[in-house]
């Protein structure tokens, strides 16, 4: 709810001050209430998504907020393709293969998406036989399933949320051109180096934050003492807790590049070919 405070505040400036896209009114009392107004509007289709993506996740049709996201990948899809397609025919020569690379490389996201998304690492677990009664219990093999992506794009959407600060104050201040406060707002714009190494940091930071309080390796060794159940050449306990959080550690580094990866490929992809309007994630 305070991301989406800050961020409809940020979208309302834009309107207003960049793209002039907010009528003025001579009384300040009426132009409070229409930013007002319009920053409630952002904040209720907000919690209407996140309830959209709720409502999803409780049928068990899968992750709602990924597949939001997605959608609108897609709807933007068709537009992508009419810009491709302009470009391609004023300027064929150069255009042809950019145009081409860009199919390619969106199918191949896709691809690599989906198949990262399903990966998982499997710590096998045995579980020790005991005799109830006239009957035996346990004994057979089983495994811990742990997923490779497993914060999802929520690294992904903090990040982004914490460099879009330097830009939202571009919005209320206009430092002198050449003073070290407007090289410092500049120097945070989406596509230059500096934002893209913040970015990539940010983004293995919240993986690892996100991972952590979501997953207790000491939990996880309990449970499984208390269902006799044992890691294949690991004694319950401490070891199988250091264990799983080795294990942990290495996935969600595999994780946190992974997502790096596909958050940076468009700003990469943009500077190489100058095509900064080519939205690819």
């Amino acid at each position: 709810l305070a991301l989406a405070v800050f961020m409809s505040v940020a979208y309302y400036l834009t309107l207003k001050n960049s793209m002039n896209a907010v009528k003025t009114y001579d009384s300040t009392a009426a132009n409070v209430f229409v930013g007002i107004i319009i920053v409630l509007c952002f904040i209720a289709g907000t919690c209407i998504v996140v309830w959209m993506g709720n409502r999803i996740n409780d049928n068990g049709i899968g992750n709602g907020i990924s597949m939001l996201l997605f959608a609108g990948i897609l709807a933007r899809f068709p537009t992508m393709m009419g810009t491709l397609v302009e470009l391609t025919k004023e300027n064929p020569q150069r255009y042809f293969f950019e145009s081409l690379a860009v199919l390619v490389i969106f199918i191949a996201m896709i691809t690599f998406i989906v198949f990262m998304n399903n990966s998982e690492r499997r710590i096998p677990i045995q579980y020790a036989k005991r005799v109830v009664g006239r009957k035996m219990y346990g004994g057979q093999s089983s495994y811990i399933p742990v997923n490779v992506n497993m914060s999802g794009v929520m690294p992904i959407i903090f990040a982004s949320s914490i460099l879009s600060i330097p830009s939202t104050i571009n919005l209320f201040v206009s430092p002198a051109e050449g003073s070290f406060w407007k090289g410092f707002l500049d120097a945070f714009s989406s596509g230059g180096w500096i934002y893209s190494i913040v970015y990539f940091l940010l983004i293995i930071l919240f993986d690892y934050f996100y991972v952590t309080i979501q997953y207790n390796p000491v939990e996880m060794a309990n449970n499984l003492r208390q269902s006799n159940g044992t890691i294949p050449g690991i004694r319950p306990g401490k070891p199988t807790s250091d264990f799983i959080a080795k294990i942990l550690s290495k996935i969600t580094l595999i994780g946190a590049l992974f997502l790096a990866f596909i958050a940076l490929l468009p700003i990469v992809f943009g500077a190489l070919t100058g095509m900064h309007n080519m939205q690819l994630g």
